[in-house]
């Protein structure tokens, strides 16, 4: 008789990785130690099974990723949000580490989420970077908001800080254009990416490091994976005004910006605003389009290897 195929949860905390296995409903706990790793790939391994899946919780989860990656374990990392809409979809609500792992296994047996390449290192690095810069500007930004309104006793020492996260911002910057230059590929992509009016160095770097299937899969595929798709919302004679939501939020956001500065200074995105505009549809409708529009154009490009070329 054929052995049942094998379904891993791992829920992982700074301290502990608790994993479950289905359909033999075991439990093992693992210490989040280098030799805690050693020992979860020392049991997954002969499991053989289907697949490992976690949800993606920062820095408490890349160790463990990692280190089954290199193990050549089928690991999938899931974003939180499907982990506890699927445990609410039937009706488990209480949360506990042990639940967790049961209900992260169940939800890997149920929908068997699809495998996909995951970042290596220097992809890590080059997102790590790019994760701290936007702290840094957020930070720069809230410390300019506060001057507008601090007394004079207190704007010297903010103008300093200011003027101490702007040499951090540069250096950061300066990390990023080395990393990207020391790779082939990547410098393509970027020569590729800022060919495009609109497309600068933030957008690109945010690309590279937080959306590397850009150029592997469908334009329709790559917008819902961003969030940039509308979705229906139908209902017998009901027709529900389309929206779009989900996605990758960071890529969003970069995409965005992009699409706002090009449809001032990029004619092919500037006459599709414009047309979608005086069809009257709303700014806000429009600019999404734009952003699919310009994510659609930059899959293209990269997957042909090729550069704007303006007609």
């Amino acid at each position: 008789m054929k052995e049942p195929e094998r379904f891993v949860g791992i829920d992982i905390s700074k301290e502990e990785l608790v994993v479950a296995v289905r359909p033999t409903a075991e439990l093992q706990n693992f210490p989040n130690t280098e030799e805690g790793l050693a020992a979860l790939v020392g049991f997954l391994q002969p499991l053989g099974a289907h697949s490992i899946v976690l949800e993606a919780t920062g820095g408490f989860a890349r160790a463990a990723v990692n280190t089954m990656a290199l193990a050549a374990l089928p690991v999938v990392v899931v974003n939180p949000r499907q982990i506890r809409d699927f445990a609410r979809s039937v009706g488990l609500l209480a949360k506990t580490d042990a639940i967790d792992a049961r209900i992260i296994a169940r939800f890997a047996e149920a929908v068997r989420p699809e495998l996909r390449p995951l970042k290596d290192l220097e992809t890590q690095k080059l997102e790590d970077l790019n994760n701290r810069r936007r702290q840094i500007v957020e930070m720069i930004t809230a410390e300019k908001n506060r001057l507008v309104m601090a007394p004079p006793w207190s704007q010297k020492d903010i103008r300093a800080h200011i003027a101490w996260l702007e040499k951090r911002l540069k250096r950061v910057n300066d990390d990023i254009d080395d990393l990207i230059k020391q790779s082939p590929i990547w410098r393509q992509k970027e020569k590729i990416l800022t060919s495009v009016l609109g497309v600068g160095p933030v957008v690109t770097t945010t690309l590279l490091c937080s959306l590397p299937e850009l150029g592997t899969l469908s334009a329709r595929k790559l917008s819902a994976l961003v969030g940039v798709a509308p979705f229906n919302r139908d209902s017998g004679q009901s027709r529900g005004r389309r929206s779009c939501w989900g996605g990758r939020a960071h890529v969003r956001a970069a995409l965005y910006m992009a699409a706002l500065t090009a449809s001032r200074c990029n004619p092919v995105i500037r006459e599709f605003y414009l047309r979608l505009r005086l069809a009257g549809k709303p700014a806000k409708v429009a600019l999404v389009a734009c952003m699919r529009k310009l994510l659609v154009i930059l899959n293209a490009m990269v997957k042909n290897n090729t550069c704007w070329q303006q007609a």
